[in-house]
């Protein structure tokens, strides 16, 4: 049981995003989703990742750390959630609790005639793919290997040689001498 799917609506989510992002599935996306659409089953609530460094490549593993929605925020990301979680109970429906066991060709068909969800769920399964895996996708840095992204570098710095090395820049004056 996740954060919002039960079991059978994971499963169906696992193998819909991986029919529309090849490679989802291991890589985590339905557990995106899952944590997106559960947010708020998080305290605090699973939006806002803290930062400013992830800690991968130095620096406090600040992404650990999630930062509460103000008030304006709250409620604008609960009413976006209600609507997503219609959508989702609505386009899984469609889909079939038997989506996990029929062949590529029908699970395609069945996503192509849920038009509006398969919209929604490429969008998500995107953002669990390619996004920060600290959100619950990209296991193992998998969407970003699929891309050739290293990810973030912070606070690695520069270089002496980055550093020196740069030509300069003169900087046009006015008249009166200031930049």
């Amino acid at each position: 049981m996740g954060a919002h799917f039960d079991d059978g609506e994971l499963a169906v989510v696992r193998a819909a995003v991986d029919r529309l992002v090849p490679g989802a599935a291991d890589a985590g996306v339905a557990d995106y989703v899952d944590t997106l659409l559960g947010a708020f089953s998080f305290d605090p609530p699973r939006l806002f990742a803290g930062g400013p460094y992830s800690g991968r490549h130095g620096g406090e593993p600040g992404f650990q750390r999630w930062i509460p929605p103000n008030r304006v925020q709250e409620k604008a990301w609960r009413t976006r959630l209600a609507g997503w979680h219609d959508e989702y109970r609505d386009g899984l429906a469609a889909l079939g609790d038997d989506f996990t066991a029929v062949d590529g060709t029908e699970q395609d068909e069945r996503l192509a005639h849920a038009p509006a969800f398969k919209a929604l769920l490429y969008r998500h399964a995107c953002e669990g793919m390619y996004g920060d895996p600290v959100y619950g996708g990209n296991r193992d840095f998998a969407g970003w290997d699929a891309i050739g992204y290293v990810g973030d570098i912070q606070p690695r710095g520069y270089t002496d040689d980055e550093v020196t090395g740069r030509a300069r820049v003169d900087v046009p004056r006015r008249r009166d001498g200031s930049a």
